[in-house]
């Protein structure tokens, strides 16, 4: 049997009592039909069936997460009828022997507690109802500087890999990839040859090399009825250059409203809603993009989905803005911040990121 999405496949599986022996999944490890479906048929308590993955890519490490999460194997596209029917097979035959014998190591996700979460739905409750006035102003100001829509969402890995829409305001224009060619005498990193993304067009489906396969964009960007591609956004900058990443002094495709949004930290008032509904705590790790979050599957760096996901934290406080500061030593203060965070330490951390919004540094 064939379903459109695995939330389709539980309703049916539970309402018709189906005699599901095996199920195939085409999604990446992070995506709403890969780990998180797993993780949902657990929490039913439906029967305890092989799980396999259909990637589009995938490493060595990837493939050790989703085996250690439960997932019976991981194939890669193009795939082999024959040999992976024959696997298939031999997996469903013997299931009952090899999940004996395998063990699955999950995470601990450390309990948000109740003082933190009251604090939370308290703080977010009343920054809401204060700042309204500011919502309106900079939605405004927005709408009249550039089109497009003043709010957009993205989706976001939290606290044990779970996925979520993630609210914020818009701070560039919507045609800021376009600006790109343009500006590379601008670059800090001294880029010797940018690629516009518009040099090479989409493919006639619309979607990129990593998409074409599924069908569908895997990392899609939405604002009205505009979506963009989030990782061919960074791809963009980051893998058609010379350089790491491809950062401009006085950016211009930030909008004027956009610069003082970010550098006063207005553009990120929208997550007040996601902490409201929970997907985030006021102190906490950031949720990261799905390509990023699907990097950091390591033992290095898998301890900083244990804490909650948040819209300040430890390394917000103690490094932004300063230049020395490396991606990897950003991880590492995530993973400080998962092994000792506390309500008493989120107070503290909360009372240093005042001053640390009032950075030197547009960053």
């Amino acid at each position: 049997m064939h379903f459109n999405n695995g939330l389709k496949m539980v309703s049916r599986w539970t309402s018709d009592k189906l005699n599901i022996v095996a199920i195939v999944s085409r999604s990446e490890i992070t995506g709403p039909a890969g780990l998180p479906l797993r993780e949902a048929i657990t929490k039913k308590n439906l029967p305890d069936v092989p799980f396999f993955l259909v990637l589009n890519q995938f490493d060595d490490n990837l493939r050790h997460t989703a085996l250690q999460a439960g997932v019976a194997d991981v194939f890669k596209i193009p795939l082999s009828t024959d040999r992976i029917e024959r696997k298939i097979d031999f997996i469903i035959a013997n299931y009952d022997r090899i999940r004996i014998t395998k063990a699955i190591f999950t995470p601990v996700i450390k309990n948000t507690g109740h003082w933190k979460r009251a604090f939370d739905i308290l703080a977010a409750s009343l920054a809401l109802l204060i700042l309204a006035p500011v919502f309106v102003v900079t939605y405004i100001l927005i709408k009249v500087e550039s089109k497009g829509p003043a709010f957009y969402y993205s989706l976001r890995a939290g606290t044990g890999y779970r996925v979520f829409k993630f609210y914020k305001f818009r701070s560039m224009y919507v045609d800021a990839e376009k600006r790109l060619k343009d500006l590379k005498h601008l670059n800090q990193y001294h880029i010797q040859k940018i690629t516009d993304i518009t040099d090479s067009p989409l493919p006639d489906s619309g979607l990129c090399a990593g998409c074409q396969a599924s069908g569908k964009c895997s990392y899609p960007m939405f604002a009205d009825h505009i979506q963009w591609c989030e990782k061919a956004l960074q791809s963009s900058q980051k893998n058609n250059s010379s350089s790491r990443f491809f950062k401009l002094k006085n950016d211009p495709r930030i909008t004027r409203i956009g610069n003082f949004i970010r550098n006063t930290s207005i553009d990120e008032l929208p997550q007040l809603w996601n902490v409201l509904k929970g997907d985030m705590s006021i102190v906490g790790n950031r949720p990261l993009p799905l390509y990023e979050a699907e990097k950091l599957t390591t033992d290095k760096y898998i301890l900083r989905f244990s804490a909650p996901a948040g819209i300040t934290g430890l390394w917000q406080v103690q490094k932004r803005g300063k230049g020395e500061m490396s991606e990897d030593e950003r991880l590492l203060l995530d993973n400080e911040y998962a092994a000792n965070h506390s309500f008493i330490n989120d107070l503290k951390l909360i009372m240093k990121t005042i001053p640390a919004l009032l950075q030197k540094e547009n960053v």
